[in-house]
C-alpha cells in the first residue's frame, strides 16, 4: 500500500507543475504565432509519451491534458524510484533479522539449558556406596551343608556344597533361590538355607588376617612404640585382626592375649570359607586318603628304625656286660645316658602315639624360633619336632600348618590332631585339652578347654 501511494502523490505533484508550466506558456504565447506552434507540438509529444506506458496511473493520466518536458518526466521518475526499493529493503530486512536474532536466540537457549540441570541425577548413583561390602554376601546357616545345584530346582544336578558359615556372592534371585558364586562353584541354593546381607554375621564368620612382612614383628601391649613387647612373630606368620580403628595400629589376638602391631609391617587379607565343588570334594577325599596312607607308612618306617636302633643298643649293652673280667671285682658302672636317651620312642603310628610321645616334654622351655623339644621350642617348632619322630615333615610355621593334612571339625577331633589358632598351634590330647609350647613364661603345658581362644581350623595327619 505504501508503494502505491508514493507514485500517486508524485503524479499529482507532476500534474500541478505541468499546469503551472502550461499557464506560463499560454502567457508567453500571447501575441506570438510561433509560440502557439510550440504549444501544439509539445502537446503532441506528450500524447506519445503517454502511449509508451509511462509509470503514471491511468486515472491520473486523464487529468493531465497538457504536454510535459522530457526532463521533467525524468525528474519525476527519479523521485519515484528511490522510494520504492532501497528504503524498503534496508528497513525491512534489518528489522526481520534483528527480530529473529533477539527473539530466537535468547528464548531458545534458556529452554535448552534448563533441561541440562538434571546433571544432579548422579546422586542416586552414589547411594550404592553407602551399602556395606557384605550387602551381596550370603552365609550358609545349616547343620552341615546345603547343596548347590545347576538350576533353581531340587531335581537339577548337584554341582557343589556350601558348608555351614561358608560365604557366597549373590548374583541373582529367582523364585526363592539365590544364584551364587563361591570359590569355584557357580549355581543355585535355596534362599531359606542362607542369610543374605547380614553385616554382623558376615564379620563373625570372616577372618581378617595380618601377615608379617618383616623379619620379626613385635606385638605390644598398647598402640605405641613405648609400650612393652608381649609377643614376637617371624616373617610369614599371621595373626587374626580384631580391630583396625586405631590409625597405624592393628589390634590382634595372640597366645598371650590381645595386643597391637604396626600396620606398616603386615599385609591385611579377609578370608571366607567357600563352597566346595563336586570335583574338589572328590580330590580332597583322595588327598586325605593318600596323606593318611603316607603318614602311616612314614610312621611304620620310623617305628622300625627306632626298634632297630633300640635292639642294636641292647645287644651292645649285653655284649659289654657279658665280657669276663675275673681279675677285678670292681663293678662296671653303667654309662650315663643323655636326656634324649631317657625319652620313650614312638611305638606306633596313630594319633595317640603322637600324644604319648609329646607329653614327655611337659614343663620344658619355650624359645622363640626354637625347635628343640628338650632345650626350647616355640609352638610350631614343637608340633614339627614331635611329628618328625614319626617320619612326618611339617613346616615350622603356624600359618603353614593350617594347610597340612586334612581338615576335621571340632566335634570330630582325635588325639594327635593339630589345632590352629591366631599365630599359634597345639596338639589335641583328648578330653577337651591341648598340649602346646605356650609362652616364654609357661613353656610346654596342657590347656583346657580347646576353645580358650578362637580355633581357626583343625588338621589331621594320621
Amino acid at each position: 500500500m505504501q508503494n502505491k501511494k508514493v507514485p500517486s502523490m508524485v503524479a499529482v505533484g507532476a500534474s500541478l507543475l505541468i499546469i503551472g508550466y502550461m499557464g506560463a506558456r499560454q502567457i508567453d504565447s500571447v501575441g506570438s504565432g510561433t509560440k502557439n506552434t510550440e504549444k501544439s507540438n509539445v502537446t503532441a509529444e506528450y500524447g506519445k509519451e503517454i502511449q509508451t506506458g509511462l509509470f503514471y496511473e491511468k486515472k491520473e493520466q486523464n487529468i493531465v491534458a497538457m504536454a510535459m518536458p522530457e526532463q521533467m518526466l525524468k525528474d519525476a521518475k527519479s523521485v519515484q524510484e528511490p522510494q520504492t526499493s532501497p528504503e524498503a529493503e534496508t528497513e525491512s530486512e534489518p528489522e526481520t533479522q534483528s527480530e529473529t536474532e533477539t527473539s530466537t536466540e535468547p528464548e531458545t537457549q534458556p529452554e535448552t539449558e534448563a533441561p541440562t540441570e538434571p546433571e544432579t541425577q548422579p546422586e542416586p548413583e552414589t547411594e550404592p556406596e553407602v551399602k556395606s561390602e557384605f550387602s551381596d554376601i550370603a552365609i550358609a546357616q545349616v547343620d552341615d551343608y546345603v547343596n548347590v545345584r545347576s538350576a533353581p530346582t531340587t531335581e537339577s544336578e548337584i554341582v557343589g556344597k556350601l558348608y555351614n558359615n561358608s560365604a557366597a556372592q549373590i548374583l541373582a534371585e529367582e523364585n526363592g533361590w539365590y544364584q551364587i558364586s563361591s570359590g569355584n562353584v557357580v549355581g543355585y541354593v535355596k534362599a531359606e538355607f542362607v542369610v543374605a546381607g547380614d553385616d554382623d554375621l558376615a564379620k563373625r564368620v570372616a577372618t581378617r588376617y595380618a601377615t608379617v612382612n618383616t623379619t620379626t614383628l613385635f606385638v605390644r601391649s598398647e598402640p605405641t612404640t613405648e609400650s612393652s613387647i608381649i609377643y614376637m612373630l617371624p616373617e610369614g606368620e599371621d595373626l587374626v585382626a580384631i580391630d583396625e580403628s586405631n590409625p597405624g595400629w592393628i589390634k590382634v589376638t595372640t597366645e598371650v592375649g590381645e595386643g597391637y602391631i604396626s600396620a606398616d609391617y603386615v599385609i591385611m587379607t579377609t578370608e571366607f570359607v567357600h563352597a566346595e565343588s563336586v570335583e574338589e570334594e572328590r580330590a580332597r577325599l583322595q588327598k586325605e586318603e593318600d596323606a593318611r596312607k603316607a603318614a602311616n607308612e612314614a610312621a611304620r618306617k620310623a617305628i622300625e628304625e627306632a626298634e632297630k636302633a633300640e635292639k642294636e643298643k641292647r645287644e651292645k649293652e649285653t655284649q659289654q656286660s657279658t665280657t669276663a673280667q675275673p681279675e677285678t671285682s670292681t663293678p662296671v658302672q653303667p654309662e650315663e645316658k643323655p636326656v634324649s636317651d631317657n625319652i620313650s620312642q614312638p611305638s606306633n603310628g596313630n594319633g595317640q602315639a603322637v600324644i604319648d610321645y609329646a607329653s614327655q616334654f611337659i614343663g620344658n622351655s619355650y624359645v622363640y624360633g626354637g625347635s628343640s623339644l628338650t632345650n626350647g621350642t616355640d609352638c610350631s617348632g614343637f608340633v614339627m619336632s614331635v611329628y618328625k619322630k614319626f617320619g612326618v615333615n611339617l613346616p615350622h610355621s603356624s600359618a603353614s600348618l593350617r594347610n597340612v593334612g586334612y581338615e576335621v571339625s571340632l566335634s570330630e577331633m582325635q588325639p594327635g590332631d593339630i589345632v590352629c589358632y591366631s599365630g599359634h598351634v597345639a596338639l589335641y590330647v583328648g578330653n577337651n585339652t591341648i598340649i602346646h609350647a605356650s609362652t616364654p613364661a609357661t613353656g610346654i603345658i596342657y590347656t583346657s578347654p580347646v576353645t580358650y581362644t578362637r580355633v581357626l581350623t583343625v588338621r589331621r595327619i594320621f
